[in-house]
C-alpha cells in the first residue's frame, strides 16, 4: 500500500488523481489533502477518502473550524503554513504536486528534504529551483517523476533507451485556441477566447499559459532541470490532434514517441505505480477513427512567450525564477481583465530585458528572488 498526498486535490489534476486512487484501493492510500479554496469539494474528499491531514490554502475560519468538528480525526491545517507542515511532516510515502505556480515549490523541497518522493505536475517548482530540487533528490536517491502528459511521454519513451542520450526531445503542443494567429490578431484577443481550450479541461493559469504558448516555455525550462538537456535540443511542435504527447530522437535518427488519448489519468497513475503500469485508468485509443496526425512549427515570433523562455533558460540564475513570477503575475492581470492578452508576452519581454541576474545558492535564494520579481512586476504593470 503505498500512500499518496495530493496538494492540489481540488484542481483538475487532484480530481484525476483522486479517481485513480480510488479504482485502485489495494494499491494506493491518499493520506494528505490540500486545497485553494474549494472548501466544498475538498469536504467531499476528505469523506470519500478519510486522510489524515488536510490543508486549505484559502477560506475562512468559520468554514475550516467547520471541517475540523465534522471530521475529528483528520488534522486541519491552513494557509501556506500549513502546506509546508504538511509537506514536511505528513504521513505519506509519494507527494504528487498538482499545486498551482511557484507556491509548490517549497512544498516540494519539505518533500525531498523529509526523505519522500515527488510526481510533480506543478512546472513552476522545477523552472524557478530546478537545479535544486534535481540535485537534492540526486543526494538522497529520491525520484521526481513528471506527471505532466509530454514529460512524461519524454520519461517513457527513455525508460528503453539502454543509457543511449537523446539527440533531441521534441515537445508536442495543442497550439491552444490561438493556432495560427498572427500577432496583429492576438491583439484582438479576449479573455473567453484564451480559456476555451480546444483539447484538455485545466485551471485558468494554465490554460492561459497555453494559449500564449508560455505553457511550452516553462516545459521548455522543465525539460532541461529533468532530463539534463539544453534548449537547443528542446524542440517545440503544435498538433492539434493531442495524441502524441512528445517524442524523443537518437544520435541514428530513430524516434520514439509515446501515443495516449488526451486524458491524464494515464501519465498520473504512471507515475503513482512506476515502475507498473495500471489497467483501466485512460481511455483506449482506436487507430481507425484517427482522421490523421499533423504537426506544425510554432512561430516564435508571434508567441513570443517561447523566445523568452529560452532565453531565461540560457541565461541561468535569477532569470527562469524572475520570467515565471513575472508572468503569473501578468496572467493573473489577465484573469481580472486589467491588461490585454498580448500585453502578457510585452510587458514580460520588457521586465526581462530590465531584470539583473544573480546568482542562486539555495531555496532561501529562490524564494527571495521569486518575491522580488513579483513586486518589480506587478510595479511595472501598474498593479501596485
Amino acid at each position: 500500500m503505498k500512500h499518496i498526498a495530493i496538494f492540489g486535490s481540488t484542481g483538475s489534476i487532484g480530481v484525476q488523481a483522486v479517481d485513480v486512487i480510488e479504482r485502485h484501493p489495494e494499491r494506493f492510500r491518499a493520506t494528505v489533502l490540500t486545497c485553494g479554496g474549494n472548501l466544498e469539494l475538498l469536504r467531499v474528499q476528505i469523506m470519500r477518502l478519510r486522510p489524515g491531514m488536510a490543508v486549505a490554502v484559502g477560506g475562512g475560519q468559520a468554514e475550516l473550524s467547520a471541517l475540523a468538528r465534522e471530521f475529528p480525526e483528520v488534522e486541519i491545517l491552513s494557509g501556506a503554513e500549513g502546506l509546508a507542515e504538511a509537506a514536511g511532516n505528513g504521513a505519506y510515502d509519494l507527494m504528487l504536486n498538482a499545486l498551482s505556480g511557484a507556491a509548490g515549490l517549497l512544498p516540494t523541497w519539505k518533500a525531498l528534504t523529509s526523505g519522500r518522493g515527488v510526481a510533480v505536475a506543478n512546472k513552476e517548482a522545477l523552472v524557478a529551483g530546478g537545479a535544486l530540487l534535481m540535485a537534492e533528490a540526486a543526494r538522497r536517491g529520491l525520484p521526481i517523476l513528471p506527471v505532466d502528459s509530454e514529460h512524461s511521454a519524454i520519461f517513457q519513451a527513455l525508460q528503453g533507451s539502454n543509457g543511449n542520450a537523446p539527440r533531441r526531445v521534441l515537445l508536442t503542443a495543442s497550439g491552444g485556441p490561438f493556432r495560427g494567429f498572427s500577432k496583429e490578431m492576438l491583439r484582438g484577443a479576449t479573455l473567453e477566447q484564451a480559456l476555451r481550450h480546444p483539447s484538455w479541461n485545466m485551471g485558468d493559469k494554465i490554460t492561459v499559459d497555453s494559449a500564449t504558448m508560455m505553457n511550452k516555455g516553462l516545459e521548455i525550462i522543465e525539460a532541461g532541470a529533468l532530463f539534463g538537456l539544453p534548449s537547443e535540443r528542446i524542440e517545440v511542435l503544435a498538433h492539434p490532434q493531442c495524441i502524441v504527447h512528445s517524442m524523443v530522437e537518437f544520435a541514428d535518427a530513430s524516434v520514439i514517441a509515446q501515443l495516449g488519448a488526451a486524458d491524464m489519468r494515464a501519465p498520473i497513475a504512471y507515475a503513482l505505480a512506476y515502475p507498473e503500469r495500471l489497467e483501466a485508468v485512460a481511455p483506449q485509443l482506436d487507430f481507425t477513427a484517427l482522421a490523421g496526425l499533423t504537426f506544425e512549427r510554432v512561430d516564435e515570433g508571434v508567441f513570443a512567450c517561447l523566445r523568452i523562455a529560452r532565453e531565461a533558460m540560457k541565461a541561468g540564475g535569477s532569470a527562469p525564477i524572475a520570467m515565471n513570477a513575472a508572468n503569473e503575475i501578468l496572467v493573473g492581470l489577465f484573469l481580472q481583465r486589467k491588461i490585454g492578452f498580448i500585453d502578457i508576452q510585452e510587458k514580460l519581454e520588457c521586465f526581462m530585458q530590465s531584470h539583473v541576474p544573480a546568482a542562486v545558492r539555495g531555496i532561501d535564494d529562490v524564494l527571495g528572488l521569486d518575491g522580488e520579481a513579483r513586486r518589480r512586476a506587478s510595479a511595472m504593470a501598474g498593479a501596485v
